[in-house]
């Protein structure tokens, strides 16, 4: 199965498999039945013709033919159904390795016959009629414009069918989902379900070998469906030429596979794994995507031209293997639509890595990753778009939580001043006011550097693992584990701290009066423990929602690109977001304090304190606005993290 033979469709509409009808043939059972002559015991392979008979199965169309076996669409006879037949030297042990395979993204295989005077193998499966991609990268790649959704693709399909004479179907859920996707999705949509086809296959043990545009079938929904696994690729090419042999194929097959075509490196061919359909398959997407392959063999080929004979095809080869291990070329991605998602560019480019064990490592992980860029928000998250402010900021993470912290504490801490200073300290003595600011300034000194600190010591893993996933090289696996359980609690850890001391403060304050002035009031006390209780909420609420925004939509998702993740981080992200009301409490509780501080002054001290107070409330009101909107943000961008880490666990 190394030639061009599954270039045909499969499946019919019910009525016609019932009925037998012959497609473009244009015979109705029951009107009019065609004579079919059988086969003599001399007839060759190459001298089969549509209208003959072989065995259980009237031959009305040839869908594809190359150097070692021919396919037909057929008229079973026994079943009434029609069926693509592909008719083959009876060698190997393909038709009992396909026939197990039943899959939705698979062609259905149904059995085989043997017809023992020609020693010929008739391999009979599912018929679609819905052409190949090879036919609709041929469509929608005519003119030099990209297409702009998945209609392209079922434009293609009708096509496919009328061709054939088959009526196009009724509109289902799938064709609405297609013609609404843009068409980089529609790539990631095809690539899925391929990708799912693989793991199933290869989780049996099967290696495709064989994977490009002409091996991709389609029903006429849209849907993609694998075809002619080249089971027996392994066979002893010695004396053929390579590209004579496997054609068409050469283009789409793995470094490793290429290289196991050459003379001599057969025995290379047991090496080959999923990985190498996982690269096959990555060719045949890009090829969907830009209407051009990933390398160019241009090389190559004027190099077999110039060279005839064994040495030439040693020479192509070579060349494309040294194409390979370049990379993809700038042109392949200058051809990428402008559209194109960041995610996907990134999922294809590492499935084309020349070393097979940079790649995805199976067809479910590769499936996950597809699934992931047909999750707007969750890609976006993952990998932002080139000039998103998400991806520009992620080296900036230490002054920016830095930012995040100071900012509300140094306006807190103004209200604080400002409050403290008209109603307790301004009544002191010059000389116990001077005392007061020396004492004020020496704990600071000390407990600041302290609180920063323990900060930088508790953010360690936040700050440093995501500059060496960028620089290189990657830290184990269990370090990136634990740095995006630290972004998970980051922002408690730093208000944690930050409140720790404004209470230390709160200690502090009576200690720093008794010592410049033998003691504080009551009266003093109550309106100095008010605005502590303020302004540790204030400490509290805003840089919490500032960092967690930030981390969860900037830091964290590259974290969570660059690793495998648990069951248990999808928990932890639901214990963040059960957090978020209690912050919200907080955040809310910032003006109603500053309305109940007024109950506890008299007409004197309102006249003194009364534009603090109103400051602080319609700051509250306004601060409260924002940290409602980023709650909302944070949890959308938590519930699209836990859908990518639960995509993986299904996986």
């Amino acid at each position: 199965m190394t030639d061009s033979t599954a270039d045909y469709p499969f499946e019919l509409t019910q009525s016609q498999a019932a009925t037998g009808a012959a497609g473009e043939c244009g015979t109705r059972t029951g009107t009019y039945e065609p004579s079919f002559a059988g086969l003599s015991p001399s007839t060759r392979l190459s001298q089969i013709e549509v209208g003959q008979r072989l065995d259980d199965f009237d031959l009305l169309i040839e869908l594809g033919t190359g150097a070692f076996a021919r396919v037909f669409l057929a008229r079973q006879r026994s079943m009434q159904r029609l069926v693509a037949v592909k008719i083959s030297a009876n060698q190997g042990h393909e038709p009992q390795t396909l026939a197990q395979l039943d899959h939705d993204y698979i062609v259905r295989v149904y059995d085989q016959r043997i017809l023992r005077d020609h020693n010929w193998r008739l391999l009979y499966m599912q018929y679609l009629p819905g052409g190949t991609l090879l036919e609709v990268v041929e469509s929608v790649h005519r003119v030099n414009k990209p297409p702009e959704t998945g209609q392209a693709l079922l434009d293609a399909v009708d096509k496919a069918l009328e061709a054939r004479g088959v009526v196009r179907p009724t509109e289902s859920s799938t064709r609405t989902e297609l013609a609404a996707l843009p068409w980089p999705d529609t790539v990631a949509w095809l690539g899925k379900r391929l990708a799912e086809a693989l793991h199933y296959a290869n989780s049996r043990g099967v290696i495709h070998r064989d994977i490009k545009l002409a091996n991709v079938l389609l029903a006429p929904n849209g849907t993609p469906k694998l075809a002619d696994f080249n089971i027996s690729f392994a066979r002893n090419v010695t004396g053929a030429s390579p590209f004579e042999y496997f054609g068409g194929s050469l283009p789409y097959m793995s470094p490793e596979q290429l290289l196991a075509c050459q003379p001599g490196h057969t025995q290379d061919m047991a090496n080959l794994d999923a990985r190498s359909d996982i690269y096959s398959l990555a060719v045949v997407l890009w090829e969907l995507l830009t209407g051009g392959k990933p390398f160019d063999d241009s090389t190559a080929h004027a190099a077999r031209a110039r060279a005839a004979g064994a040495i030439g095809d040693i020479t192509a080869l070579e060349l494309m293997l040294a194409t390979r291990a370049q990379g993809v070329s700038p042109t392949a991605i200058a051809a990428v639509p402008a559209n194109c998602p960041a995610a996907l560019q990134r999922v294809l480019l590492k499935a084309l890595s020349a070393d097979r064990d940079q790649r995805w490592t199976s067809g479910a992980e590769l499936a996950e990753q597809f699934q992931l860029c047909l999750d707007p928000q969750a890609r976006d998250l993952l990998d932002p778009p080139a000039r998103s402010w998400r991806l520009r900021l992620r080296p900036f993470f230490l002054p920016i939580a830095l930012l995040a912290v100071l900012i509300p504490n140094l306006l807190a801490s103004a209200y604080n001043i400002q409050h403290n200073h008209l109603l307790i300290v301004s009544p002191l003595s010059e000389q116990a006011q001077d005392r007061f600011m020396l004492v004020t300034t020496l704990s600071n000194s000390i407990l600041f550097p302290l609180g920063a600190a323990v900060l930088i010591y508790w953010c360690r893993r936040v700050i440093l693992v995501p500059r060496r996933l960028r620089r290189g090289p990657a830290p184990p696996e269990e370090t990136v584990t634990r740095a995006r359980h630290d972004c998970i609690l980051v922002a408690d850890r730093v208000v944690a701290v930050v409140f720790g001391l404004w209470m230390v403060a709160a200690l502090m304050f009576p200690l720093t009066m008794q010592f410049a002035a033998g003691g504080i009031p009551g009266r003093s006390a109550i309106h100095f423990f008010g605005s502590i209780t303020v302004c540790g909420a204030i400490a509290i609420a805003y840089p919490f929602f500032l960092l967690t925004f930030f981390v969860v939509r900037s830091i964290y998702p590259e974290l969570v690109a660059h690793g495998r993740t648990s069951p248990h981080e999808a928990e932890q992200l639901k214990a963040l977001s059960r957090r978020l009301p209690s912050y919200l409490a907080i955040a809310a509780s910032v003006p109603l304090l500053g309305v109940v501080a007024v109950t506890f002054l008299t007409s004197g001290e309102i006249a003194e304190v009364i534009v603090p107070i109103r400051v602080l409330c319609i700051g509250g009101i306004a601060g409260f606005v924002l940290v409602y909107w980023l709650s909302r943000q944070i949890e959308s961008d938590i519930e699209a993290l836990k859908r990518v880490i639960r995509s993986r666990v299904a996986h």
